[in-house]
């Protein structure tokens, strides 16, 4: 009769299989402690021969050994190599990541948008400081589009510019115009080859 994998135990690491799970519920069953150890580095030496490009360097089986322990719920029956992981490290959570929100006044720009522009502000007049004002304009434009796909007018984006930058930065819609996108409509309809 067959059985089901949905009636055997789940695997603690399923990218390995069911043979090496088998292997190893087979070596920790065995009653000679050398025998489980020798068995264990057999089933070590088996995952580096199916997986060989989880190996950092040639000859190193320390990822296998820790997956190894890993998978047998980290049991003392086997003499692990020195530097194995632990049940205490893999249980331990990292740290909480601090995430400055900041203000962010115009969030359909990003943070990165606003500190381009007054970059920008802060620059010498010239031909340089007019192309990177253009440049973060038009991808001011884009990113809008990317909401409102129903059309942008560059007023608002120059408008938007305005209060980012307090006033150091006028364009007037009359005399500047931006680069024109349009949203390219997706096909849900699949192809069918013939």
């Amino acid at each position: 009769m067959l059985t089901y994998n949905t009636n055997q135990k789940p695997l603690r690491m399923p990218e390995y299989g069911r043979n090496i799970q088998n292997m190893l519920d087979h070596c920790l069953s065995m009653p000679d402690r050398d025998e489980r150890n020798a068995a264990a580095a057999a089933i070590v030496k088996t995952m580096g021969i199916l997986f060989p490009q989880l190996r950092e360097t040639p000859g190193d089986n320390s990822k296998f050994w820790d997956h190894l322990a890993i998978m047998s719920g980290f049991s003392s029956d086997i003499d692990w190599p020195e530097g194995t992981v632990g049940e205490e490290e893999i249980a331990s959570k990292p740290g909480k990541v601090a995430i400055t929100q900041g203000n962010v006044k115009f969030r359909c720009y990003g943070r990165m948008v606003e500190r381009m522009m007054n970059y920008a502000a802060s620059l010498p007049a010239g031909d340089e400081k007019d192309q990177l004002i253009f440049m973060i304009a038009d991808q001011m434009k884009k990113s809008l589009l990317a909401i409102t796909p129903d059309g942008v007018e560059d007023s608002r984006i120059f408008a938007d510019i305005a209060e980012m930058t307090h006033g150091e930065i006028r364009l007037d819609p009359k005399l500047h115009r931006l680069h024109s996108f349009r949203i390219v409509p997706t096909s849900n309809k699949k192809r069918h080859r013939k």
